[in-house]
């Protein structure tokens, strides 16, 4: 199959600068790049037709060759033309390979720098802690320069020295073929330097690990499972690097009465048979100290009652959330003799007046009856 024409594979003009080549091989390549498009054979076609292309194009004296003879100007076997122009399409490919894969450039010099990594600290609280916020004291772990060595990592009286490997850039390049991969250098991990007398105290790191104490303000309406943002205080970065953040992560601890919900609070408000059936005024607690609520006669389990106003104001709420008391309905136990039997009279009266005082029972009663016939 015939070759395409080198400046129609990369979409440019003939009289092209270098600079719109190099990124319009930069564009193909990044889109056909096999490590991009796992088992296309289409993909990988293109991406050697764009290389190809690029080789010649990018090296003054191939390309002048291509303009004057066309593609027997590049044959190598025709004996036309320049030579490879490696280092121009290495020096391409090397800052293409390096966005695939995050890192960066090849022609940058000096130590790689790292941002610190972020810290998370879980802290339980408790849900009255939750509702009206706190100031308290943590306390994390840290790393800290090394005392000793104030942070070289070297001997007192010794020097780090220029990594012999990496010339003291902190990365290595590793070429094979016409892959082109830049590395953290295995010897000095990025430092760009080299402690040969490592310091006693740190073990040559140049910091030491420590506990620090920090202030945290746990605002009102916090919930459970946020966080908690401290800037700065994760781990330091590395060469120089920003520090990280720590994250404080909200728990709430079981509560003994209520259960939250977002703003609202539910609660389970046992009480006696008696109280349900003849009703009457009821005390109920509150996060916030006592309400009271109105039983209305014959007030049934599952019944559910709302006190507005006394939940929770969250976080960016401007009303606090309501009360919800669930009730449930306690059956005696233990009974004495005496009890049971006024009971069974309670019970033979409460039949006598049928439905008016059972409605609920018998209407199931109905149903089952007429479920089996």
């Amino acid at each position: 199959m015939a070759k395409r024409d080198f400046y129609e594979v990369l979409g440019v003009a003939k009289n092209a600068s270098d600079d719109e080549i190099k990124k319009a091989y930069r564009k193909l390549a990044m889109k056909y790049h096999p490590d991009r498009n796992p088992g296309s054979r289409e993909a990988e076609e293109k991406f050697k037709e764009a290389k190809e292309a690029y080789e010649v194009l990018a090296d003054e004296d191939k390309r002048s060759a291509y303009d004057r003879f066309g593609h027997a100007g590049v044959d190598p076997n025709a004996g036309v033309g320049g030579g490879m122009g490696g280092a121009g399409f290495a020096e391409a490919f090397g800052d293409i390979f390096g966005e695939i894969f995050g890192g960066g450039g090849g022609r940058r010099g000096g130590p790689q720098v790292y941002r610190g990594a972020d810290l998370k600290y879980s802290l339980e609280i408790s849900l009255e802690q939750a509702a009206s916020g706190f100031d308290t004291e943590i306390r994390v772990p840290s790393w800290e320069n090394c005392e000793t060595c104030h942070g070289t990592g070297a001997k007192p009286g010794t020097h780090p020295k220029t990594c012999h490997t990496c010339g003291g850039s902190g990365a290595v390049r590793m070429q094979q073929g016409f892959f082109s991969v830049q590395q953290t250098c295995p010897t000095c991990h990025g430092s760009g330097k080299e402690i040969t007398d490592p310091c006693t105290a740190c073990d040559g790191v140049g910091r030491t690990r420590k506990n620090k104490t920090l202030q945290v303000k746990i605002p009102a309406g916090i919930d459970d499972g946020m966080r908690i943002r401290s800037s700065g205080n994760g781990e330091p970065g590395v060469n120089g690097g920003p520090p990280g953040d720590l994250y404080v992560e909200i728990h709430l601890k079981p509560h003994g009465i209520f259960q939250r919900d977002g703003e609202d609070l539910h609660c389970e408000l046992t009480i006696p048979f008696t109280r349900a059936a003849l009703g009457g005024a009821l005390e109920v607690p509150t996060l916030t100290g006592k309400g009271e609520i109105s039983i209305p006669e014959g007030t049934q389990t599952g019944k559910t009652f709302r006190l507005r106003g006394k939940g929770i104001r969250g976080l960016r709420g401007s009303y606090p959330g309501d009360l919800y008391c669930h009730v449930s309905v306690e059956t005696p136990v233990r009974l004495s003799e005496e009890q049971k039997k006024l009971l069974r009279q309670f019970e033979t009266s409460l039949a006598q007046g049928g439905e008016k005082h059972s409605p609920k029972s018998e209407s199931w009663t109905d149903k089952v009856k007429s479920f089996f016939s």
